[in-house]
């Protein structure tokens, strides 16, 4: 870029285009160069031969043609003979208007919606689509691409951020959530056809194992809080007493499904399961300990080594050939492709919604292809623009120099004809 203005890349044939083009100029002008000698020679002999009279009208009407071409061609690049005469050097002066109407008729003549729809009704994707994913090849390029996509967006990622996400949205998600009602929901269902009185079974199993493996403690600590004094008899006594009215309670309440004790877990534990529901200081005691338990160390840790995790695990996957992730996507694509192509319905549908995405996506930014394609050509550099489309068309224009060479000269020879014919 020089000076604001943007150069075209080079040409992948333009030294060979280049070649080409100065070999038709040279032809063209060697005409002109022909004509204009024949015409020099005719007119110095025609007093003597007459005929050749037909010869220097021939090769005059070809000059002027060959003249007219040329300049005709040369004007579109740059001015003729170095003359700024108006309405010439066409492409480097007037290239911002070019390129403003080449956007419009790329707007309106490509992307226009019924030349877009007339394309893709003509192009039946969907089934074109249908047929690609079916064949089982293809089906292993999707798994193969969506693999490398997914490891790719994973190693971009930073792993701080997505920590951060995955902690954020967890603690919003339980902060959303009141704790203490929520475990009253919980034990409910839990307490539902007396079902919590299996935990009352397992607590009284439990603490009669308990008993069983501290009995010769128990017997010990009556001998240290009895007097000194007390006989040891008495303190057998007690502890048999003890033990006895131990055994007996759970014996009973372990037999007796209607015993007084269970009645009475059972009115607690519907009273607590009320005030988790309802208690207005069960509640905030419940978002305390939330809070507490969300600013714990061992919640981010646990968010950091759930990511890690998952990122080693889609490294793991992305970079083996066999995976189970790429057999399952290839697999899905493949089903998908075949179910896709024996249902015309569907086929339409997705056609359908092509054409539609589509549609909306030119219809949003038709205009602003049209003004990059404006603005992109108004950058151009002037003469290396004019360079790359002399390059590029110059020779085929060079052929009007030549036809208008040769159709001059025979429309001189036509009207010298006429003349000589009915003009005497």
């Amino acid at each position: 870029m020089d000076n604001g203005r943007l150069s075209l890349p080079p040409l992948p044939d333009e030294a060979l285009k280049r070649e080409r083009l100065e070999h038709m100029k040279r032809l063209a002008t060697g005409l002109l160069g022909l004509a204009t000698l024949v015409f020099i020679l005719a007119r110095v002999f025609e007093s003597r031969y007459p005929w050749l009279g037909y010869v220097r009208a021939t090769a005059e009407a070809a000059m002027v043609g060959a003249v007219a071409d040329w300049f005709a061609v040369t004007a579109l690049f740059r001015y003729p003979l170095g003359l700024k005469i108006p309405h010439t050097a066409i492409i480097p002066t007037r290239k911002e208007r070019i390129g403003r109407s080449l956007g419009s008729f790329v707007q309106n003549n490509f992307l226009a919606p019924p030349v877009i729809t007339a394309k893709l009704r003509s192009a039946d994707i969907a089934r074109k689509l249908a047929q690609w994913l079916a064949d089982p090849q293809h089906g292993d390029t999707v798994g193969r691409h969506a693999s490398a996509a997914v490891t790719g967006i994973v190693q971009v990622l930073r792993d701080d951020e997505v920590q951060e996400i995955i902690q954020e949205s967890l603690s919003s998600r339980v902060r959303e959530t009141q704790v203490a009602p929520l475990m009253g929901n919980v034990l409910s269902l839990v307490t539902a056809e007396n079902r919590h009185q299996e935990l009352l079974d397992s607590a009284i199993r439990l603490f009669d194992r308990l008993f069983e493996e501290n009995r010769d403690a128990l017997r010990e600590r009556i001998s240290q809080e009895t007097p000194w004094w007390m006989p040891g008899a008495v303190d057998d006594q007690i502890y048999r007493k003890i033990a006895r009215g131990i055994e007996n309670t759970l014996v009973e309440v372990s037999g007796n499904p209607d015993h007084p004790l269970r009645h009475r877990f059972n009115e607690a534990v519907a009273e607590f399961v009320e005030r988790l529901k309802s208690s207005p200081q069960m509640i905030a005691r419940g978002e305390e300990l939330k809070e507490e338990i969300l600013h714990h160390p061992a919640v981010r840790q646990y968010s950091a080594s759930l990511w890690a995790d998952m990122k080693a695990s889609v490294l793991r996957h992305g970079a083996d050939p066999e995976s189970e992730f790429r057999r399952r996507v290839g697999a899905a694509a493949t089903r998908l492709g075949a179910s896709l192509a024996e249902d015309q319905e569907l086929l339409d549908k997705v056609n359908g919604w092509a054409e539609q995405a589509l549609l909306y996506v030119v219809e949003q930014y038709r205009g602003e292809v049209a003004d990059l394609i404006e603005t992109t050509v108004a950058a151009w550099d002037p003469d290396d623009t004019t360079r790359k489309i002399e390059l590029q068309i110059g020779r085929d224009l060079q052929y009007i120099r030549i036809n208008g060479t040769l159709v001059g000269g025979l429309v001189g020879l036509l009207i010298y004809t006429i003349t000589q014919l009915f003009g005497g």
